[in-house]
């Protein structure tokens, strides 16, 4: 690292100065000249039938447009497919009569500002026909026919290798354990937006805060009669997204509405509606079976998971085939069963949220292992390193090579760095109980030796002042793309990162990129930037060598071209004018490979019996993140990650009764840890570099948020030596335990997922 010039240093955000003052524009603080302002029209009810709707008195007020489902096409897509030839059941549509979940899209109302449309969509009056909804996953597959016209119960998944019923033939113990995690709301600060905007030559111009810009041109091509080549996605500003904004919820409806009236058309939602009307977490049921031998060696383990999509497919079924690619990627495992089903519920559609299935899974995992440790008397640490994967090793489901996987590395440095010697005897027998506890786990790095291609594409300019312009099609999220892009890009030109600029997507005029998902953007789209910027210097020395018929070499943004020296602006310049060439080069990367991140976190914690609250002491998290591009960029994912993490084990949960109703619309009852409630969070790196990645690093932003809620799972049980296994824990939970230790973990008895 003493090597690099702008690589392993703290960063300095173009962005940042704007942010902190509150200067920086997101779409919703701007609003096109003659847009029309959209309302949805959502459903009150879980799931139900539109006898009528009355919209005479909206119609009435001056300018107002009323579109409803009896207008919309019928075209039905999936949210969560992002290229065409996916093939994901498409069960969707822009409006609908039939509606499925509290939140469902009704109808879209149209005025010439924000006031009259919500006053217009006040005055709509719908008859519902109150059908039954299907609000437990347990029973959902059985009453499918009900909530959609497929009749499809679920949508299966599964993954085996190895022996399996040998594994589990005579073992010398097998261990099983249920766990449950929460339906999550992905809380970004910034509510989801959409314009559209109709342009000359029939082409429709949609600016949207996503994370796949070609995605959402896929998806309103779906729906809108115009191809490919008359959609223009541009990415603009957004302002968190943790997965919310990768699929698809508002980009066709705005789409086609725009281009029916051929008027500009933005639409902008309210934190309720973003929780009813977008997309969640998946919430989750995993049973796991764990075949050992004497030694505590694993010989095989079984898995069966059911994943709740809510009222539509969307991305679920993907998710759910993403956590069991994950097993086989942690521990060493010889045979592998996994089974899984996402079934449809009338409640707000799931999709893709940070970590992807990772916490998920590791969840199930992780708590299932301290657990069968504590009954089987085997020291959790031992019997980790004895079963963890080795650096290089194969994935036996058929994944990609594992990389540089040092996960042993941040188990054994974690141990010394957390004091686990110390820490891991619970202690207090009163009211406080303290206790410790980590969990590992894994993440890739993209999609390569998976289904789904893995391309990305940009363009370099050196400019005639010595600066450059990166052309890309990457989303920034607000996790720091666009600096880490500069950042590389400066370590190869020796151009000041401050003197780039990095242009994100934009399906007409940027090169193509499948998208801010996988965990790809350092791996994938950083080693795109690095190749870029290293064929942009190769052809600048080269021309130079053409002009002026000497050796060049470049050390930073100057050029030696013989015994002198020449600024890499003053040779952009000469070259232009006298070899009639621009340095301009455009670059096609798809990995060759697909490592592991890998990372440990430890806590330790108080738990007050009396009220069930948790108080977290200590927090150590410890990465194998390769190489870190900037490290105070890579500190923040990992501090926003773990308060995301804590959230899930502790506080989070949407809600929905019996009638489908959620118990939360807004912050004042959906409980995030608060900077209050946040501990100081200790982070170690493990750099030992990996290879396809840019200066040997790969990803941090999702893998981050995987193992706080296992690790924080572990510590409680650990204290109060329960084996409490659904999440979140929140205070109630965790003092009925106490009360009543017979009674928890009611879902291990009822669980259909091994039958």
């Amino acid at each position: 690292m003493s090597g690099y010039k702008f690589i392993g240093k703290n960063l300095r955000r173009s962005d940042g100065p704007d942010k902190v003052k509150g200067q920086y524009h997101y779409l919703a603080d701007s609003f096109a000249e003659s847009s029309l302002y959209g309302a949805v029209l959502f459903s009150t009810h879980a799931h139900a039938r539109v006898i009528s709707i009355d919209t005479r008195s909206a119609r009435s007020m001056p300018g107002v447009t009323v579109l409803t489902f009896e207008d919309a096409p019928t075209e039905r897509y999936n949210s969560g497919e992002w290229f065409p030839g996916q093939n994901d059941p498409p069960d969707e549509t822009i409006l609908t009569g039939h509606v499925r979940h509290v939140g469902d899209r009704v109808a879209l109302i149209l005025a010439p500002d924000r006031r009259t449309a919500l006053e217009a969509r006040n005055r709509i009056k719908v008859v519902y026909e109150p059908l039954p909804p299907i609000t437990d996953m347990l029973s959902a597959g059985d009453n499918a026919g009900l909530l959609h016209e497929d009749g499809v119960p679920a949508f299966p998944g599964r993954i085996e290798y190895g022996d399996i019923d040998a594994a589990f033939a005579n073992p010398s113990f097998v261990e099983r354990d249920t766990i449950v995690t929460p339906r999550i709301h992905h809380a970004a600060m910034e509510t989801h937006a959409i314009l559209v905007i109709p342009r000359a030559e029939q082409v429709l111009e949609i600016r949207s805060p996503c994370q796949i810009a070609f995605g959402v041109q896929h998806a309103v091509s779906m729906v809108v009669p115009l191809p490919l080549s008359k959609i223009r996605v541009i990415k603009v500003p957004m302002g968190g997204s943790f997965g919310g904004k990768q699929e698809v919820v508002f980009e066709p409806l705005c789409a086609w509405a725009a281009y029916r009236l051929g008027r500009p058309v933005f639409i902008n939602t309210s934190r309720e509606e973003t929780m009813l009307a977008t997309r969640t977490r998946a919430a989750a049921m995993g049973t796991i079976e764990t075949a050992l031998d004497a030694e505590g060696k694993i010989l095989g383990r079984r898995v069966s998971m059911l994943v709740d999509a809510g009222a539509y497919l969307t991305g679920t079924k993907k998710v759910m085939m993403a956590m069991g690619k994950k097993i086989s990627r942690l521990y060493a495992i010889p045979a592998l069963r996994y089974e899984a089903r996402a079934v449809r519920t009338s409640t707000t559609p799931a999709g893709a949220c940070r970590g992807y299935g990772s916490p998920q899974i590791h969840a199930v995992t992780e708590i299932h292992t301290d657990l069968l440790c504590r009954r089987r008397g085997f020291d959790p640490v031992e019997f980790r390193l004895k079963n963890l994967i080795q650096p290089f090793s194969d994935d036996p489901s058929g994944g990609a090579n594992l990389g540089n996987a040092r996960i042993r590395d941040c188990l054994e440095q974690g141990l010394r760095s957390f004091g686990w010697q110390e820490r891991k005897i619970p202690s207090g027998s009163g009211r406080f109980r303290r206790g410790a506890g980590f969990a590992c786990a894994t993440h890739g790095n993209g999609y390569y030796k998976t289904i789904y291609h893995d391309i990305t594409g940009m363009s370099l300019r050196l400019l005639e002042d010595g600066s450059a312009v990166l052309r890309s099609g990457i989303a920034e999220m607000g996790h720091a793309a666009n600096a880490a892009m500069a950042h590389i890009v400066a370590e190869v030109t020796g151009i000041a990162p401050e003197r780039i600029s990095v242009l994100e997507g934009d399906t007409l005029f940027g090169s193509y990129d499948i998208g801010c998902q996988a965990s790809r953007g350092i791996f994938v789209v950083g080693e795109c930037a690095r190749l870029c910027a290293e064929q942009a210097m190769e052809k600048l020395c080269g021309e130079a060598e053409r002009l002026w018929k000497l050796p060049v070499t470049h050390e930073g943004a100057v050029l030696r071209i013989g015994d002198k020296t020449v600024d890499l602006g003053d040779a952009v310049r000469e070259i232009a004018v006298k070899n009639r060439v621009s340095i301009e080069v455009l670059v096609e990367h798809s990995p060759k490979n697909n490592p592991g991140s890998y990372g440990v976190h430890f806590v330790d914690l108080t738990v007050d019996t009396l009220t069930g609250l948790v108080h977290i002491d200590k927090y150590l998290a410890v990465h194998d993140i390769g190489q870190a591009i900037g490290r105070n960029l890579v500190e923040g994912q990992i501090y926003g990650a773990v308060q995301m993490g804590i959230g899930m084990a502790l506080t989070e949960e949407l809600v929905f009764d019996q009638k489908g109703q959620p118990s939360a619309r807004n912050f004042d009852k959906y409980h995030m840890i608060n900077a209050p409630d946040m501990p100081d969070v200790e982070i170690l790196l493990i750099e030992e570099g990996e290879k396809g990645g840019p200066y040997g690093a790969k990803s941090i932003g999702e893998i981050a948020t995987v193992p706080p809620a296992p690790a924080i799972i572990n510590a409680v049980n650990r204290a109060l030596s329960t084996s409490l296994t659904r999440m979140p824990l929140t205070p109630a939970r965790i003092v009925a335990a106490l009360n009543q230790p017979d009674s928890i973990d009611d879902e291990k008895r009822r669980s259909p997922c091994l039958s």
